[in-house]
């Protein structure tokens, strides 16, 4: 399924936002890859900068975030040196954008089937019959009758925006599709029911996805590789399977610990102690190390990497050589 060079590249992002009181970094140096088809979930409790990374990525990013440095090429192309003429022949073509919130993402004041049109016309000439067809074939893709073409979001249930919103993202049959927790609203019958046809959709079509969100079961089921972030870092990085049954970062560790499972005896869920940094503040070195119970001496002092272990990469000391 993976093809081995990959479709998205990210090297040493970072991303700040302006305050007065001087940036607040809400990404640093993430590095990660997506390969063709792949299906790649991001995690991590409120405010770890998920959704700003993926915004980064999609160069949606306004004021007062900005891009201070690093890469994301996409295809090859180093999207962060595209200006807004570049960038507006490869959005929505090749790659799109599902946002966390149908109804605030749909104009309220017109209809599906012209919020679609308006996404055609503004990247391809097409005459009106075949932005008709395509709107559609694009409708019935996700199971919506077209129909429904002609109604306004307010008509419509939550996962039936949603569905429309996956159409509307859909209509070029991009390679890479970003999800900002597209199932947030919704409830668990119509997240699971929404998620067996974005899988369905990834088979039939072949995109890669990255999805973020904080329903870990929703990951454990559906993602292929997990990335699990923590103030602004990713902390662990591997196969999703892999990272539910053995995680070896200790912040992976407590994360996984506060959901329950449904496998396996009953167990007490653990929280993990202390609260997430200011970001205008973090911790030096070792960002989780005043919250981590298996911290040591030199997590105050030294800086970790992300370091291999068993197929993962987890930016924990306990990892270095010589730990």
């Amino acid at each position: 399924m993976i093809a081995t060079r990959p479709i998205l590249e990210v090297k040493d992002l970072i991303v700040d936002y302006a305050s007065d009181h001087g940036p607040v970094r809400a990404v640093d140096r993430v590095s990660l890859e997506v390969a063709p088809g792949e299906f790649l979930g991001i995690v991590g409790e409120s405010g770890c900068g998920k959704s700003t990374l993926l915004f980064a990525i999609a160069r949606l990013l306004s004021p007062p975030a900005s891009i201070v440095s690093g890469e994301v090429r996409f295809q090859g192309r180093d999207m962060v040196k595209l200006d807004d003429e570049e960038l507006r022949h490869v959005r929505w073509r090749h790659y799109s954008v599902v946002m966390q919130s149908a109804m605030n993402a749909l104009n309220p004041v017109l209809s599906v089937g012209e919020q679609l049109r308006d996404a055609i016309v503004a990247h391809e000439e097409m005459g009106s019959r075949k932005i008709h067809a395509r709107s559609e074939e694009v409708m019935r893709l996700v199971g919506i009758d077209p129909i429904h073409l002609k109604s306004y979001p307010h008509q419509l249930s939550g996962g039936m925006r949603q569905r429309a919103m996956i159409a509307m993202a859909l209509v070029f049959t991009p390679e890479l599709v970003i999800m900002d927790e597209p199932t947030s609203a919704l409830d668990v019958v119509a997240q699971r029911s929404l998620m067996l046809q974005i899988k369905e959709l990834q088979k039939k079509i072949g995109f890669a996805a990255i999805f973020v969100t904080h329903d870990m079961s929703l990951v454990s089921h559906f993602s292929d590789r997990l990335a699990i972030m923590y103030a602004g870092q990713v902390m662990e990085l591997g196969d999703t399977k892999q990272v539910f049954a053995d995680p070896k970062h200790p912040y992976s560790v407590g994360l996984l610990g506060s959901f329950p499972s449904i496998h396996g005896p009953k167990v007490p869920l653990r929280g993990i102690p202390g609260s997430p940094p200011d970001l205008a503040h973090p911790p030096a070195r070792c960002r989780f190390h005043p919250r981590c119970p298996r911290r040591f001496a030199p997590c105050s002092t030294t800086e970790p990497e992300l370091y291999a272990k068993e197929g993962s990469l987890a930016r924990c000391l306990l990892y270095a050589d010589g730990a």
